[in-house]
């Protein structure tokens, strides 16, 4: 699925737009069974709700046994499409690159589906009633923002997706500041479903919705990390880095965003996702440095030793994390699974390796001693008891035994990683993951085999444990800190209507100065000017110089605008900050007894057919993000997420393009 531009070919002015929905690939349809069972959960959760409210209110023994009945048609088939979407969520063959059969499958995340919202009767009537506007002059930037969030339903799994997701992430900030008042609820509800359990929560602020689309940025970088081809350096690359960006916005969500009532964004879910992102980008890692093959030399088969150990060791962290309650109730069973048979995997491998060092290598002449003795001694936490590193360098029966020793334990390792496979049903589908799993246990097996000595008396001792190193380990890329919004002109604060005052300067002074950037402030005014006769005050903000807008103007630019006014003058706009009210805590998502605890009770009064859709404009529009510029030619004050380049070379702070202006309207017509 590519991305397709609004008609006008090539015109940067128009923003990307998401993939078809209706494209039959894997992904889309993976996607829309999702969504289908969405639906399906929410009616049978709005059932159950129904049916025990109708429990605790009767007391007629009949009505209670059918009702009780219902009740356990209603918990069987919830069970069953929790089921099916943990299904869903274990299909990870459909995000692997196509052609790609030589390495083990990576785990992508599915992006949270959302409803839709329409956002034109609330923000007009906000417009109106708060900026004194009228709100139809924005009907076409409304229409555009509107366009962009359907659009980020449906990204492409490319950059330009995450692109598209991270301009619309740019917007909310914005969005936030000019429509969201602390004072009165917007009557817009946001509506996202649990990634996991399928339970939506709804909200009328916007945390969730800037929660869910930094989730739906992480996903979508985890999904071009699994189709990446692992078989290219460029392409080990460009999943190593979509695993760490992925791990560094989940890390972002969690530090920023930490009460959002979802099971998928709760702080000890979002800690196990980054684990495990951080443990396929280790793991990718090793596959980089695997690629041009290795060294059949004993300090290249020690170091792959260990560097396999750290992949296993961070596997188990992370499978650790996901068997803790009450992570384990909503991970689905292949992805603990999986994290499993790659902890006994890479663990084997690395007693491969240092078996093959000792059986295969011993020291001659030629050889650097100490170089070896430091390389052994850095292998193991504790030697064997009565063994030193120059014991087993020296002595070759020392140096078998313990080899032979070494390759048992990567058998009983690769045997034990076959066995957890067999065990789940949709690991057994992988064939790639088994025919992998089946060729280390062979090469384990022919190694010991051509170690083996019949009239050698057979010695079981146990191999020690590998200590886990990495030259290089995975770390989160983080994104910029969110810059702040607009701080002047917002929802937050309350203003008087647009007044016109006559400046008529008197010797080339207007009788007051001005300070600020955008918007410029009125300060030590002379109440004898004409301008305080017609009612200036001192602390009022020009927002107008004539027919120029200059809300967003610095202080130069509007003494330009008036030095050169003539003795009859000109008239000027100027607006007052009025007291606020104390402010209100938002109105938010609650809680309910009767459901699991991140489900909310709105969704259940909300009914999913409420609105249609409704057709839009799809020609160029002017830029909803101007609204937040100082001018056009400067970048937006918004939060910046990072882009997929997978060279490092751009920042992550990286200005988001924006649209380019097209009305006389935009440059700040809202204050």
């Amino acid at each position: 699925m590519t991305d397709t531009l609004k008609p006008g070919g090539g015109d940067s002015s128009c923003f990307r737009k998401g993939c078809n929905p209706f494209a039959q690939t894997g992904r889309s349809k993976l996607q829309n069974k999702r969504a289908s069972l969405n639906q399906q959960i929410i009616k049978q959760m709005r059932m159950r709700a129904g049916a025990e409210n109708l429990l605790r209110a009767t007391s007629n023994n009949k009505v209670k046994e059918m009702v009780l009945l219902e009740l356990s048609y209603v918990n069987s088939n919830l069970q069953l499409l929790t089921g099916e979407l943990d299904g869903l969520n274990s299909s990870v063959d459909v995000y692997q690159n196509s052609q790609e059969t030589a390495n083990i499958p990576l785990i992508a995340l599915g992006l949270k589906e959302t409803k839709e919202v329409d956002f034109s009767a609330p923000f007009k009537d906000f417009i109106s009633e708060h900026y004194s506007e009228d709100g139809s002059r924005y009907e076409d930037e409304i229409a555009d923002l509107m366009d962009l969030r359907q659009a980020c339903r449906t990204p492409s799994r490319t950059e330009a997706g995450v692109e598209l997701l991270s301009k619309y992430s740019s917007h909310l900030p914005l969005v936030e500041s000019r429509f969201f008042s602390p004072n009165r609820p917007t009557g817009i509800f946001f509506t996202w479903y649990d990634s996991f359990t399928g339970v939506p929560v709804c909200q009328q602020n916007l945390s969730l919705e800037k929660a869910s689309v930094l989730f739906n940025m992480a996903a979508l970088y985890s999904q071009i990390g699994t189709r990446s081809n692992r078989q290219s350096a460029a392409g080990l690359e460009e999943a190593i880095s979509s695993f760490q960006k992925a791990a560094g916005i989940l890390n972002h969500l969690k530090e920023t965003y930490t009460h959002i009532p979802s099971y998928d964004m709760s702080p000890a879910m979002l800690s196990m996702l980054i684990r495990l992102m951080l443990a396929q980008a280790q793991e990718c890692l090793f596959e980089k440095t695997a690629l041009p093959g290795v060294r059949n030399h004993f300090s290249s088969l020690m170091k792959m030793a260990q560097e396999a150990a750290k992949v296993s060791e961070i596997y188990d962290q992370v499978h650790q994390s996901m068997i803790q309650m009450p992570i384990k109730d909503h991970v689905p069973f292949f992805w603990s699974t999986m994290s499993q048979v790659k902890t006994n995997h890479y663990r084997s491998m690395a007693h491969y390796f240092v078996a093959s060092a000792l059986l295969d290598h011993e020291l001659n002449p030629r050889d650097d001693e100490d170089q070896q003795e430091k390389t052994l001694s850095q292998v193991y936490d504790k030697f064997p008891e009565g063994c030193s590193p120059m014991d087993i360098l020296k002595k070759k029966e020392e140096r078998d035994r313990i080899g032979k020793a070494h390759i048992r334990r990567a058998i009983l390792g690769h045997e034990e990683a076959l066995r957890i496979y067999s065990l789940c049903h949709n690991l057994n589908k992988l064939d790639a993951l088994q025919d992998i799993l089946r060729a280390s246990h062979q090469r384990s097996l022919n190694k010991y085999s051509e170690s083996e000595n019949e009239e050698e008396f057979t010695d079981y001792m146990e191999a020690p444990d590998i200590l886990p190193k990495t030259e290089h380990r995975a770390e989160m890329e983080f994104p910029a800190a969110a810059k702040g919004p607009v701080s002047v002109f917002s929802a937050k604060q309350r203003w008087t209507a647009p007044r016109t005052v006559r400046c008529r300067p008197e010797d080339r002074d207007v009788g007051f100065t001005l300070k600020g950037e955008s918007p410029v402030q009125v300060v030590s005014l002379d109440p004898l000017c004409p301008a305080a006769a017609d009612g200036l005050k001192e602390g009022d903000y020009i927002v107008a110089v004539g027919d120029t807008d200059c809300k967003w103007m610095s202080v130069g630019d509007v003494m330009r605008l008036l030095k050169d006014v003539d003795e009859e003058g000109i008239d000027i706009q100027v607006v007052s900050l009025m007291d606020s009210n104390p402010p209100m805590p938002t109105k938010s998502a609650t809680f309910s007894g009767n459901l699991p605890k991140t489900y909310s009770m709105i969704c259940l009064a909300h009914n999913d057919q409420d609105k249609s859709s409704k057709s839009r404009k799809v020609a160029k529009k002017s830029s909803f993000l101007s609204w937040g510029l100082k001018n056009k030619l400067k970048s937006a004050s918004t939060l910046s997420l990072p882009t997929a380049d997978h060279s490092g070379a751009l920042p992550w702070n990286k200005p988001r393009p924006t649209f380019p202006s097209s009305s006389p309207y935009n440059d700040g017509a809202l204050y």
